[in-house]
C-alpha cells in the first residue's frame, strides 16, 4: 500500500513539472510573437512618411516670349519664273565660282599703297550699277545685290565706325541704318475708327543709293613684274538728312569684305546694252576694272591720314580735289612704267 502511494506521488510531481515546462514555453512563444509584431509595426510606421503636395516650381516658371524683331531689309520680293525665261541654258553660268587669287608674298611686294575710290553710278560708264530689272535671283540693282546677300546671311556686314572691318552688324542693325527707325502707323477699321497701332519702316527708294566707296590696295609684285589691284571692301553711301532738315553730308552705311562677296557677285550678270550675247559677272567686272571711281583718299604722301577734300586749300574746290585724285593715279602709273627699260 505504501509503495503504491509513493508511485502515485512521483507521477503527480513528474506531471506537474511537465505542465510547468509547457506553460513556460507557451509564454515565451507568445511574448516573442508579440515583440516581433510590435517591432515590425514600429519599423513600418517609421519608414513610411506621409507626403505633402508640393508645387512644381520648374513647371510654374514659364519663360516670357521674346519680343518679335523685324530684321527684314527693305528689298522687293521678286517671284521666280515657273517656266524657263531664256531660250538658252544658263544654269551652269549662274552656278560658277570665282577663280582663286594668285598668292602674293610679302617679300615680293616692293610697292604697296591703299587707295579709296568713290563710284558715282550716274556716270555713263557706271550705269550698269543702276540696272533695275527683275530676274529669278532678284532685282539687278547693285544695292539690291548687296542687301540680298545680307538678307540671305551670305556675307558678314561691318559697321561704318571704321573701314578695317572690326565691328560686325546684325540684319536688324542694317535694316535700321538703311530704312531708318520704325514709325507708328495707325490701324483703321472699315468704319474709320482707329483700333490699334503697328510699327512699320518707311519705304525707301533704292535709286537714292547711287554712290559706293571702294577700298583697295595696289601692289607691285617683283616676282611676276606685275601691278596688282586687290579690292578689300565696298560700302554704299547715302546723303544723311535729319528729321529737322539738317544735312549731315554723305557717309558710308556699312562695309562688306569684298573677298567674301566674290562668290555672290559671280552669280549675278552685269547689264551690257551693247553685247547681250557675252554678259560678264559682277566679279569679272571688278577684277577687270570696268568701272570708274575717283580717288578720294590714299596712303601716298598722306602722313595725317586725311581725305583729299580735307587737304589744305582743297576743301572748297571740287575741281582741285578731282585733279589731286588724278595726280595720285598718275604717280602709281608712272611707278610701274619707270621700272621698265626699252
Amino acid at each position: 500500500m505504501k509503495k503504491r502511494f509513493l508511485k502515485c506521488l512521483l507521477l503527480a510531481v513528474l506531471f506537474a513539472g511537465i505542465t510547468d515546462v509547457a506553460v513556460a514555453q507557451k509564454k515565451r512563444t507568445a511574448t516573442k510573437r508579440n515583440t516581433t509584431r510590435k517591432t515590425t509595426k514600429t519599423k513600418t510606421k517609421a519608414s513610411i512618411q506621409p507626403t505633402e503636395a508640393t508645387a512644381d516650381t520648374v513647371a510654374a516658371v514659364v519663360a516670357a516670349p521674346a519680343p518679335a524683331v523685324n530684321d527684314s531689309l527693305p528689298i522687293k520680293l521678286v517671284k521666280k519664273s515657273l517656266r524657263p525665261d531664256e531660250a538658252v541654258e544658263t544654269t551652269v553660268l549662274k552656278e560658277r565660282v570665282p577663280l582663286p587669287y594668285e598668292h602674293l608674298r610679302a617679300d615680293d611686294a616692293v610697292y604697296r599703297h591703299k587707295v579709296w575710290r568713290e563710284i558715282d553710278t550716274r556716270e555713263k560708264i557706271n550705269l550698269p550699277f543702276k540696272y533695275s530689272a527683275d530676274e529669278d535671283n532678284g532685282n539687278q540693282r547693285f544695292i539690291s545685290i548687296l542687301l540680298q546677300a545680307v538678307q540671305d546671311s551670305s556675307v558678314t556686314v561691318f559697321s561704318n565706325i571704321d573701314d578695317r572691318f572690326t565691328t560686325p552688324m546684325t540684319k536688324g542693325d542694317v535694316a535700321k541704318i538703311v530704312g531708318g527707325d520704325e514709325i507708328d502707323v495707325p490701324i483703321i477699321d472699315s468704319n474709320g475708327v482707329t483700333v490699334g497701332v503697328r510699327k512699320m519702316r518707311p519705304e525707301i527708294n533704292l535709286d537714292s543709293f547711287y554712290k559706293f566707296r571702294v577700298k583697295e590696295e595696289v601692289i607691285f609684285d617683283k616676282e611676276s613684274s606685275r601691278l596688282f589691284w586687290r579690292i578689300l571692301g565696298i560700302a554704299p553711301v547715302k546723303n544723311v538728312i535729319t528729321s529737322m532738315g539738317v544735312n549731315l553730308g554723305e557717309t558710308e552705311l556699312f562695309w562688306v569684305y569684298y573677298p567674301d562677296m566674290r562668290p555672290v557677285f559671280a552669280k549675278y550678270e552685269v547689264y551690257n546694252g551693247k553685247n547681250f550675247g557675252a554678259r560678264m559677272s559682277w566679279e569679272e567686272l571688278f577684277e577687270s576694272r570696268f568701272f570708274y571711281g575717283r580717288i578720294i583718299k590714299s596712303t601716298i604722301d598722306n602722313p595725317y591720314d586725311r581725305q583729299i577734300k580735307n587737304y589744305p586749300g582743297l576743301t572748297e574746290n571740287g575741281i582741285l580735289q578731282l585733279l589731286e585724285g588724278e595726280n595720285i593715279k598718275e604717280k602709281i602709273f608712272n611707278y610701274e612704267q619707270d621700272l621698265w627699260s626699252y
